[in-house]
């Protein structure tokens, strides 16, 4: 199981890595270049307000779910929530709209389900560390999940110079595909997560 458990701790958020690069420029890019030309205290506002609220909102309530119910059922519905949401951007680079209203609107689904999504990661991290070096388990696991954020953010920007907004956020969304294929694989105890 190690060899799966490595696989998912740097794919599940595969597409996210890329994203989280990519989002700001596109959003203060201007329109010719394909964004959506927002001044910084727009996108400052989306993502500092807006983004912040939602993000906790989404983990809050994944953390109210999983305890309900547990890790292993909600562990689906969370990576379905951390990825779909990237199709927001997808919308925003065709649409390319100047409507205040629906950007932060995608912004904060975006957020939420990234919030949402992300308790599962997290609540995984901790099942995997369990044992008699819980602290070194977890430590190390918090540290490929940093490098499975920094390798996609790494080429993210020489990526979407390459391709464009449109095609790099189609790219990203494709991108989330082996999380789903990875989580297929994940043995997780049905009793875990639950209060």
């Amino acid at each position: 199981q190690i060899f799966i458990i490595l696989l998912f701790i740097l794919l599940y958020r595969l597409g996210e890595g890329q994203l989280a690069k990519i989002a700001a420029p596109f959003l203060l890019d201007a329109k010719e270049a394909g964004g959506l030309a927002l001044t910084t205290s727009q996108v400052g506002f989306a993502y500092g307000t807006v983004g912040i609220i939602a993000l906790i909102l989404g983990g809050i309530l994944g953390g109210f779910v999983s305890a309900k119910r547990g890790l292993k059922y909600w562990i689906w519905w969370m990576l379905i929530a951390i990825n779909l949401p990237d199709l927001v951007y997808v919308f925003l680079s065709f649409t390319q709209t100047s409507n205040l209203i629906l950007i932060n609107s995608a912004i904060a689904i975006e957020q939420f389900g990234y919030g949402f999504g992300f308790t599962a990661f997290l609540l995984y991290l901790i099942y995997i560390s369990e044992g008699n070096y819980k602290t070194a388990h977890y430590a190390i696991a918090t540290g490929l999940m940093a490098l499975g954020m920094m390798i996609p953010g790494m080429l993210s920007g020489w990526l979407q110079q390459m391709i464009g907004y449109k095609e790099f956020f189609i790219w990203v969304c494709i991108s989330t595909i082996p999380a789903f294929i990875i989580t297929k694989f994940l043995y997780i105890d049905p009793e875990f997560g639950k209060k």
